[in-house]
C-alpha cells in the first residue's frame, strides 16, 4: 500500500510499505497520485492530509477496499467540498449522506481515502492533472459511478471524527463544476435558486462558469476482481415475497416460473389481499398443486402493497429476500445468476433489470443505483431488520424509494444488474393499488405535489434539493394548468405547495392516515 501525506494540494510526504519514498513529493498531489499509480500499479494509493496524519487508519483500509473498483474516502468535517449548494442541480439520494455508516455518493473528500492504483490508471486520460484533490475526487466519481466505479463515504478511514475537515468550495468551484458535469440549463437553475432562497447574486461566478466545457462522460471498464475473499457461500437460501391482489393467473405463472429454478427459493410468501369482507381467496392452485418448495399463503381484507410486504417480511427466514412482483416472468437460472453475481460483487441488495416485452436495455455494468425497485430486488435479509414499507405512503406513490433511502441510511448499498433480467407484464388488471379515498380528495386547494412525494423529500431531501424540486415544479406546471397570469398562478402555486407540507407533516405524525381513511 501507498500512503500519501498532503498539505495545500501538495505531496508533502509518501510511503510504500512504511518505507518512505521520494516519487511524487513536493509537486501537485493529483500528479502525485497518477505519477504512483503508474509506478505501483498493482498497490493501494490512500491520500491523508497531513494535519489528520495521528488519525488515519491505515490499518484497516485493505478490508475497506476488497474489491479493485472501489473509490473510498471520508470527511470529517460538517460540509462535503461542494457545499450544500449541490443540492440545488442534484436530486439523487448520493449527497445527503448518513455520516456514521459506509453510505453510496460520489461527494469525495481529499482529507482521508484510498483506492486500487488500476482506478485512477483508468481514468488518468480523462482527467487534469492541474485540478485540486478535491475537485479531481468528486470530478471522477461523478462522472465514472454509472460505469461501475463504487463510490463511498466511509467512516473508518478515520479514527476520530472531531476534527476539523478541508475549506469546502467557493461559488467559482461550485460553478465551474455544475457547467462541467451537468447541461447548461442546470447552471441557470443554481444561479436562480441561490438568488431566490439566498438572496445572493453571484454573477461572475454564473458568467465564468459558462465558459467551461463540460466534462466528457466516457463509458470505461473497471476491474471489479476481488482483493480479498468474503465471498458467502452459494449455498445462500432465498424467500420470495409476492403481494397480489386480483391477479390469480399471474401469480400461478410465477409460481410455475419458480419452480423450475434452478436454485430453489426456500420459500415462496404469497400475500393475497381483497378488500371485499364476503371475498375468499381465488388462488386454489396454492393448496391444490404440489408445489417443490413450501409455500406460506396469508389472506387478508387490508390492501395495500405497503401493508402485505410489511406482512411478509415477518415471516422471512432466508439468507436472502427476492421481493418480487406478481406480474412478472422470469428464465429458469435466473434466481441463480442473480446469486452468483452478488456473491461475486459483494452486493448486499440488488435491483435487477426489469423490462416490458420488446424493451432494450440501455444499460451495460453493474453500478450503484439511486432508487430501488420493490418487485424486482434482493436483499440480505440481516439488512433488514427493524425496516418495514412505510404506511405513510399507502395507495400513494415513493414506498419503493423510501425502502431504499432506509436500506441507505443503514449501511447497505443498492447495485442495479443489467442482466439477468426480468420480463414485466405490466398486466392491466388488478395491481397493487386500487382507487382509494386520500385523507386530502375534498379539499378544495389540492395538494401540489403529492403529499406522499412530499413525504418522501421531507425525510430524504436536503434543504436545497427540496428547494430546487419546488422551483422546477414551478415552472413545469406553469406550462400545463390555466391560470397564465404570473402572480395569480404564483399564489395559487404557493397554497398547492403549503398544503402538501402539511398533509405529508401529517403522514409523518401518522403514517397510518390514508388507511384509515378508508
Amino acid at each position: 500500500m501507498i500512503v500519501i501525506y498532503h498539505s495545500n494540494d501538495r505531496a508533502e510526504a509518501c510511503f510504500a510499505n512504511g518505507a518512505k519514498i521520494d516519487i511524487g513529493v513536493d509537486q501537485p498531489v493529483v500528479k502525485c497520485i497518477f505519477d504512483l499509480a503508474k509506478q505501483y500499479p498493482d498497490e493501494i494509493l490512500a491520500w491523508c492530509n497531513s494535519g489528520l496524519k495521528d488519525h488515519f487508519n491505515t490499518q484497516d483500509i485493505e478490508s475497506f477496499l476488497s474489491a479493485k473498483n472501489k473509490l473510498i474516502s471520508c470527511n470529517p468535517g460538517t460540509d462535503f467540498y461542494l457545499g450544500n449548494r449541490i443540492g440545488y442541480v442534484e436530486e439523487s439520494p448520493f449527497i445527503n449522506v448518513k455520516k456514521d455508516v459506509v453510505y453510496p455518493t460520489w461527494l469525495m473528500s481529499g482529507d482521508a481515502g484510498a483506492a486500487h492504483a488500476g482506478v485512477f490508471n483508468s481514468v488518468r486520460k480523462y482527467s487534469s492533472l492541474q485540478e485540486g484533490l478535491d475537485y479531481f475526487l468528486n470530478s471522477t466519481a461523478k462522472r465514472f459511478m454509472p460505469s461501475g466505479l463504487l463510490c463511498y463515504a466511509e467512516p473508518g478511514l478515520l479514527k476520530y471524527k472531531n476534527t476539523t475537515g478541508s475549506v469546502a468550495s467557493g461559488n467559482s468551484e461550485l460553478f465551474r463544476f455544475v457547467s462541467q458535469h451537468y447541461k447548461k440549463q442546470w447552471v441557470i437553475l443554481l444561479f436562480l435558486n441561490i438568488w431566490i432562497y439566498e438572496r445572493k447574486l453571484p454573477v461572475l461566478a454564473f458568467l465564468k462558469s459558462l465558459l467551461y466545457r463540460k466534462k466528457r462522460v466516457t463509458d470505461i471498464h473497471f476491474d471489479n476482481s476481488k482483493t480479498s475473499s468474503k465471498i458467502a457461500p452459494e449455498s445462500a437460501c432465498i424467500d420470495v415475497i409476492i403481494p397480489t391482489i386480483g391477479r390469480k393467473d399471474h401469480v400461478y405463472d410465477i409460481l410455475k416460473d419458480l419452480s423450475i429454478q434452478s436454485k430453489m427459493p426456500a420459500k415462496v410468501i404469497v400475500i393475497e389481499q381483497n378488500p371485499d369482507v364476503e371475498s375468499h381467496s381465488e388462488l386454489d392452485f396454492i393448496a391444490n398443486e404440489a408445489w417443490p418448495f413450501p409455500i406460506k399463503h396469508i389472506f387478508t381484507h387490508q390492501s395495500g402493497a405497503c401493508n402485505a410486504r410489511n406482512i411478509a417480511l415477518e415471516h422471512v427466514d432466508a439468507d436472502l429476500v427476492f421481493f418480487a412482483d406478481d406480474d412478472i416472468r422470469i428464465e429458469s437460472d435466473f434466481m441463480s445468476d442473480v446469486l452468483k453475481k452478488m456473491l461475486h460483487s459483494e452486493a448486499q441488495a440488488v435491483s435487477v433489470n426489469c423490462l416490458l416485452k420488446g424493451q432494450v436495455s440501455t444499460y451495460r455494468h453493474i453500478f450503484q443505483w439511486h432508487s430501488f425497485g420493490s418487485g424486482c430486488s434482493f436483499v440480505f435479509s440481516r439488512f433488514l431488520k427493524g425496516l418495514q414499507f412505510n404506511p405513510g405512503y399507502e395507495f400513494g406513490f415513493g414506498e419503493d424509494a423510501d425502502f431504499g433511502m432506509q436500506l441507505r441510511n443503514s449501511g447497505c448499498d443498492i447495485l442495479f444488474f443489467p442482466t439477468p433480467d426480468i420480463l414485466h407484464l405490466k398486466a392491466p388488471a388488478g395491481g397493487f393499488r386500487i382507487k382509494k379515498r386520500l385523507a386530502w380528495h375534498a379539499d378544495e386547494i389540492q395538494p401540489k405535489p403529492s403529499p406522499t412525494i412530499m413525504l418522501h423529500m421531507l425525510l430524504h431531501y436536503t434543504p436545497q434539493q427540496q428547494r430546487s424540486y419546488k422551483t422546477t415544479l414551478f415552472f413545469k406546471y406553469y406550462r400545463i394548468q390555466r391560470i397564465k397570469n404570473p402572480w395569480a398562478y404564483y399564489r395559487r402555486f404557493q397554497k398547492q405547495w403549503d398544503s402538501s407540507v402539511f398533509w405529508a407533516e401529517e403522514l409523518k405524525k401518522n403514517p397510518e392516515l390514508n388507511r384509515l381513511n378508508n
